[in-house]
């Protein structure tokens, strides 16, 4: 696989949603989403990710590798979401909630320690890839039960041993700043997923508001080219009209012109009568129909 640079640079928050709504668009769709081979899957997700952000380089090499990256931290924030919804307490928010989840996310060991991909999980979290499965058993949180033990009958639990003086094992140094810096750390990467909410929203906006003033300049231009295109038809048919009348013109100035001495009688009366048409045109364009009443007398 290329760096980075050369498949286009690091991935911005927006790329990485509309890659995310691309995948969704494609994979989901009701009618080929599932038959589609795994190369024409990702030229459908390419040509519809060149789509939503216009102008990107991106090849659809580097929307595979980049989804690869994206699904696995995707499906390590579900399974910590699941166990934070499992450990749920009552009372709690869903900040509580998240900031569970993060130290969960953060105790895997592996990769990141914090998920910061929330504005991606706000797309694909209702798809079943991704959906939360709740985990069943009891999850224990810094060794202290979040759910009611039911009793046991075990022989630990007699009179005897419960009169027995057990001395607790002193807490180690430095534990509870420990925990309450984790603590603080999951609120500020909760502050840091708000805050990059809303920016998220304000570019979609923007970028709503970028597409609108698009479209409209395509309309624009549309409606000029129409315009230009209904003036050049009619510019020819125009031209069309003009060369009619000047060849009916040019006939009739034959008409007129034609010499009738030496033709027989019935010859000349012909031409005496489209003499007499071209008159009558030429009256009732001029001056109207009234005009060409004495040509009518003579003719009876």
């Amino acid at each position: 696989m290329g760096s980075s640079s050369e498949t286009g640079g690091a991935w911005s928050v927006m790329e990485d949603v509309s890659l995310c709504e691309s995948w969704l668009h494609t994979s989901h769709d009701p009618v080929t989403g599932n038959e589609m081979k795994f190369c024409h899957m990702w030229k459908r997700i390419h040509q519809d990710f060149c789509e939503r952000m216009i102008g990107s380089t991106r090849t659809d090499q580097a929307l595979s590798s980049r989804w690869k990256i994206l699904t696995k931290e995707l499906s390590k924030w579900r399974d910590a979401l699941a166990k934070a919804m499992d450990n749920h307490r009552s009372g709690e928010n869903l900040t509580n909630e998240i900031i569970q989840a993060q130290m969960f996310f953060g105790a895997t060991g592996q990769g990141k320690k914090s998920f910061n991909h929330m504005h991606c999980w706000e797309v694909v979290k209702n798809c079943k890839k991704f959906q939360i499965i709740p985990m069943g058993p009891t999850v224990v949180l810094n060794e202290t039960p979040l759910h009611e033990t039911p009793a046991s009958d075990s022989p630990m639990d007699s009179p005897m041993s419960q009169d027995s003086p057990i001395e607790k094992e002193p807490r180690p140094i430095g534990r509870k700043a420990a925990k309450a810096k984790r603590g603080s750390n999951a609120t500020k990467n909760s502050s840091k997923y708000l805050e990059e909410l809303s920016k998220l929203q304000a570019m979609r906006i923007e970028m709503d508001m970028k597409q609108q003033e698009h479209d409209m300049a395509i309309d624009v231009e549309n409606a000029k080219e129409r315009e230009y295109v209904r003036q050049q038809r009619e510019y020819a048919r125009q031209e069309r009209e003009y060369a009619r009348q000047e060849k009916i013109e040019n006939k009739d100035r034959e008409t007129m012109a034609m010499d009738t001495t030496h033709m027989s009688p019935e010859t000349k009366q012909y031409w005496k009568l489209e003499r007499r048409d071209v008159m009558r045109r030429r009256l009732f364009r001029e001056d109207g129909p009234s005009n060409t009443d004495w040509l009518n007398d003579q003719n009876n």
